[in-house]
């Protein structure tokens, strides 16, 4: 059996035609800075193309139902395992799918009740709320009530010609519009506020049927109905899918609260009437997964004890990669990209199979250092059982457990792509890139802190876990609040804070609101500048350089993309076959600036356009992204695809020169190389310099370590969390080098960088 993975020519993105050799049956950790081209090759080279012909070996009516992946630019791959991809993507499902179900903890807990329970109400599926037999037929198991208010996205002034229906797929034309324009019922320049009583009982109740006498365009098999019906069906009853794509406008028109008969339980009153010591089902998945193993334990039935030791099982698991707070009943679509990756690690990990490819994605993602050792190990089983692993991974501590470092860079876009050490993590200090001098270098904390006169006091924060905290911040600090993940830190300062001070900022890793349009240009509010150069360069009127106006390729009406909608499946984007992608007319694209054309500028990154762009403005808001670390991010990519930390940093940008102004940054490392990380320092120093008090919610030790002010909240997570464990200086946290699991890691940390 050959023992590596060869790759020959790797060209995907900024690879500059890299061939090398990767171990098996070893970990493989590939480092580098944001944008260097390790993701490139290890997701959409490596990983994409193992998926891609293990999906050839399937049945054509299989092959068309799974996610299509085009072929790697790359000359030949060699040896491929069968790939195992563990990514931060939000775990699917919606509303019905619980971290019980997902886990199939719910399954066993199913099995254990129709046991064990009294009095007697039946089997398994009595016990589900996706079963007829179990489910509470008030709200059809979701635990949750839903009341529809239409008149919100309907404009009464308006007549369907003049898009009086306010959502998105409805405004004239759309396919959905079209139902009720060629119905034959309504005269489309009629306002709705001019509707006869029939006339608004057929827009909104009419049930599913064939309309009488409909106009020639429409289609014989479709059926008529009422928008209540309509939205009752797709919105309220319907998939999640449907559902979280128009999510932000859906939220103005349902009103959801909890379930009036079974209180949220979403069960019916015979399932929940059966009990183990005191305990329906639905209380047990309302416990977090530390207080359902207190419960199990508890137990005595050793005619069921496979079955108790199963779930048992499971729960540590989840334990084990720093889930313990974590209640069952949290529906998975809830859960952060790095809950749901390490929910997807605990499943693998209980499987017998072996000799495959495991990919994970940066996997110590919103972990404290207690939880990433944790992973650590859990990553050591996988590999020990006979598999492969490869991690794209920026965490110290994950990146020392490697067999083998793979390097790339040596920077970012153009800059990387290159090969620039392989070997062991002993050898990777001495290599000559980024990745190598952080950890050639010494490790240091902050000897000399700011001082501070004035404080700003939370009190008596009790909101979920927090234990009635009062909490002293010091003002114009760069200040860090620590502990697990689910100790509370979150919640103490992005909710009770803003809530107590409403002057407080938080600069989350959300999505920022703009259009499918909208792109880093327009964020930095630099379009019409650009297009301004285009213009004057080439004597034309700068609308032919926006692909919202006069430059739009007619196609696509300057998408680039043409979008089928499928209604309930997830819709395709494909690239424009007339633009191929750009959203210009071809006639744009022969005027230039400097000796590019607008779709070459809009594909140059942060790094290139400093050195293209001679403008003051554009060299101020690009120098303020380079101090940020997003050197490698091109300027026309679309804003919907950015990662959460590169939102969030985006947003900062915008913080920069003001004063006076409290911020809150809810884990800012989040996917940054460490010579990244040091740059971010910089920044926050500058901006708590120019007056302003900036707080950082982080598990990362180098960003700690630099700190002014500690606050550490422990001493663990969900109910055992929610306490102060320390507030002070560093020097002061390190002199107590056993009052927090923070301490105790931060003073190992330092003394091993000594």
């Amino acid at each position: 059996m050959t023992k590596t993975i060869n790759i020959y020519g790797a060209r995907q993105n900024n690879l500059k035609n890299i061939s090398l050799q990767i171990p098996k049956n070893k970990i493989v950790v590939f480092t580098g800075v944001s944008g260097s081209g390790k993701s490139s090759l290890v997701f959409e080279t490596i990983g994409a193309e193992a998926q891609r012909q293990i999906n050839e070996t399937y049945d054509t009516f299989t092959r068309n139902r799974l996610q299509s992946a085009p072929q790697a630019e790359v000359d030949r791959i060699e040896h491929l395992n069968v790939p195992v991809i563990i990514d931060q993507k939000p775990l699917s499902g919606n509303i019905r799918s619980t971290v019980a179900t997902v886990t199939d903890i719910y399954a066993s807990l199913r099995l254990l009740f129709s046991r064990l329970g009294t009095p007697f109400v039946g089997y398994s599926h009595v016990f589900s709320f996706n079963h007829p037999n179990g489910m509470c037929l008030r709200c059809e198991g979701t635990g949750l009530e839903q009341t529809l208010n239409i008149y919100k996205i309907l404009d009464q002034e308006k007549s369907l010609n003049e898009g009086a229906i306010l959502f998105p797929t409805y405004q004239p034309h759309a396919w959905r519009w079209l139902r009720y324009a060629d119905s034959g019922y309504f005269d489309l320049d009629k306002k709705l506020k001019n509707y006869s009583a029939l006339e608004w009982d057929l827009l909104l109740n009419a049930k599913q049927h064939k309309p009488k006498n409909p106009t020639s365009q429409w289609k014989k098999t479709a059926l008529y109905e009422g928008l209540i019906t309509r939205f009752e069906r797709n919105f309220m009853k319907g998939q999640a899918q449907e559902k979280q794509r128009y999510q932000a406008r859906l939220d103005d028109i349902i009103h959801v609260k909890e379930c009036s008969e079974c209180h949220g339980q979403r069960l019916n009153e015979k399932s929940l009437s059966c009990k183990i010591q005191d305990l329906n089902i639905a209380q047990c998945t309302a416990l977090s997964v530390k207080g359902l193993r207190e419960f199990i334990t508890s137990i005595d039935a050793s005619k069921y004890q496979i079955l108790l030791d199963e779930i048992l099982h499971k729960l540590d698991m989840l334990s084990l990669v720093g889930l313990s707070y974590l209640s069952l009943n949290r529906t998975s679509n809830t859960l952060s990209g790095g809950e749901g990756q390490r929910i997807k690690m605990v499943k693998h990990l209980g499987n017998s199979l072996v000799d495959l490819l495991y990919i994970f994605d940066e996997p110590s993602v919103g972990l404290h250092p207690r939880d990433v050792a944790n992973i650590a190990q859990m990553i050591e089983k996988i590999r020990d059982k006979g598999n492969s692993v490869l991690l794209v991974e920026h965490d110290p501590d994950l990146i020392k457990i490697a067999d083998q470092v793979i390097d790339i860079g040596p920077k970012s876009g153009l800059e990387g792509g290159q090969l620039v050490y392989q070997g062991d993590f002993v050898g990777l200090a001495s290599s000559k890139g980024l990745t190598g001098q952080y950890f050639s270098q010494p490790r240091t904390f902050k000897q000399h802190p700011r001082s501070f006169q004035q404080v700003l006091t939370l009190k008596n924060a009790d909101h979920f876990n927090l234990k009635n905290i009062t909490v002293d911040l010091p003002l114009h600090c760069l200040i860090a609040v620590t502990g697990v993940a689910g100790s509370g830190k979150s919640t103490l300062m992005t909710q009770v804070l803003p809530k107590q001070y409403p002057r407080a900022k938080v600069i989350n890793q959300s999505a920022i609101m703009a259009s499918v349009r909208s792109n880093l240009l327009t964020f930095l509010d630099l379009s019409d500048e650009i297009r301004k150069l285009f213009a004057e360069q080439n004597k034309v009127s700068m609308k032919w350089f926006s692909y919202n106006s006069e430059g739009a390729c007619p196609h696509c009406h300057g998408l680039g993309i043409e979008k089928i909608e499928l209604a309930f499946l997830d819709d395709i984007e494909l690239l424009c076959e007339v633009c191929h992608g750009t959203g210009y007319k071809q006639e744009v694209l022969t005027y230039t600036y400097q000796g590019k054309n607008i779709t070459q500028v809009l594909a140059m990154t942060v790094s290139e356009a400093v050195h293209f762009f001679k403008q003051d403005r554009i060299q101020h808001k690009l120098q303020r992204l380079i101090r940020l670390g997003l050197d490698y991010l091109a300027l026309g990519q679309r804003l919907n695809t950015f990662s959460g930390g590169e939102r969030q940093r985006l947003k900062l940008s915008k913080e920069l020169g003001q004063s006076n102004h409290i911020l809150i940054l809810d884990e800012p490392s989040t996917g940054l190389h460490p010579s990244d990380t040091q740059k971010l320092l910089v920044l926050l120093n500058a901006i708590v310099d120019d007056g302003n008090t900036v707080i950082i919610i982080e598990h990362n030790l180098d960003l700690i370590a630099q700190t002014d002010w500690v606050i550490d909240i422990g001493p663990d997570a969900g109910e055992q969390g929610g306490e102060i464990m320390f507030t002070g200086t560093i020097q002061a946290l390190l002199e107590n080098p056993n009052i927090s699991l923070t301490s105790q890691y931060l003073v190992k940390y330092l003394q091993e960088g000594l």
